[in-house]
């Protein structure tokens, strides 16, 4: 019980991470690999600020902000430098190795025994992790619907259609540049806040902490999608945190039957690639109780 509540939770946090994932990925269509890098990021600023006195929430909203920098320099190097994505992503993240290590002074740094975000619901005696299981929930749910209403606007749908047609949209005059900025900061913004979440869960943020995130982002967007299907927009980013806990779940299991915590990586690039070669196997083998249409 206590692995499926442990679960549970952390696939909750990892779910924000993913939110960004799927904004680059899924409504830019964009390969952003900054996401390695603001994911550090995020926690190894949180963990400086608390370290200093800093209230968790205000040191977190920090973490967003500054995630949400790291977006603008690569949404800079792609539209202003005309770096191509992957690239600029990639110089980004190698910049922000030694941003992180400057920020900590360490490869690791330790929050045992300091204030974090959950604190508030210490008051309410819950059993261990519910209090972070209520506190993803809440973030969550806040994050969704700010995100839900943000793209029901005319700068949300812009975002939106130039991640559709880029070509159609500059010709609505739709400043496509400016949208991908946008959404790359956005994207790394949120990816930067759930680093700082799981450093204070996880009681420290590590230098090396990022390896890895974008596969398992991905892997959640991929596993919400293939299981869920078609859906509407926000019913889409509610799979992206069922598909986060499913692959928690997922872990949880390999590491039950034996596996050594040292293969995660690759068993996280294993279900990465099962589910993205799922729906050319369910096509082959006319497995049709799953809606494969997509709807944004």
């Amino acid at each position: 019980m206590d692995l499926i509540v442990t679960a549970t939770a952390q696939g909750l946090l990892w779910g924000i991470m993913a939110l960004g994932i799927f904004i680059t990925y899924r409504i830019l269509d964009l390969p952003d690999m900054t996401a390695e890098g603001s994911f550090p990021l995020g926690a190894a600023v949180c963990a400086r600020l608390i370290l200093s006195g800093v209230h968790p929430l205000l040191a977190s909203l920090t973490a967003f902000a500054i995630g949400a920098l790291a977006g603008l320099i690569t949404g800079f190097l792609i539209t202003k430098a005309k770096i191509p994505g992957l690239l600029a992503g990639i110089l980004t993240m190698t910049g922000l190795y030694s941003i992180n290590l400057r920020i900590m002074n360490r490869a690791n740094l330790s929050l045992l025994g300091k204030q974090k975000i959950t604190d508030s619901l210490s008051r309410y005696n819950l059993p261990p992790q519910f209090d972070t299981i209520f506190m993803g929930i809440f973030l969550t749910v806040l994050i969704i619907a700010a995100l839900v209403l943000f793209f029901n606007t005319e700068l949300g749908q812009a975002v939106i259609a130039t991640g559709d047609n880029e070509k159609m949209a500059r010709s609505l005059g739709i400043s496509t540049n400016r949208t991908k900025i946008l959404g790359l900061m956005l994207s790394n913004g949120i990816v930067a806040a759930a680093g700082a979440l799981i450093a204070q869960d996880n009681g420290y943020a590590d230098i090396s902490m990022g390896i890895g995130t974008i596969v398992i982002g991905l892997a959640s967007v991929i596993i919400g999608e293939v299981i869920f299907g078609n859906l509407s927009f926000a019913n889409r980013l509610i799979c992206v945190i069922l598909g986060a806990i499913i692959y928690r779940f997922i872990i949880m299991f390999v590491l039950l039957v034996g596996l050594q915590p040292n293969d995660l990586k690759l068993i996280s690039a294993i279900i990465l690639a099962f589910c993205l070669a799922l729906p050319s196997l369910r096509n082959k083998l006319n497995l049709n109780f799953f809606n494969k249409k997509e709807v944004l």
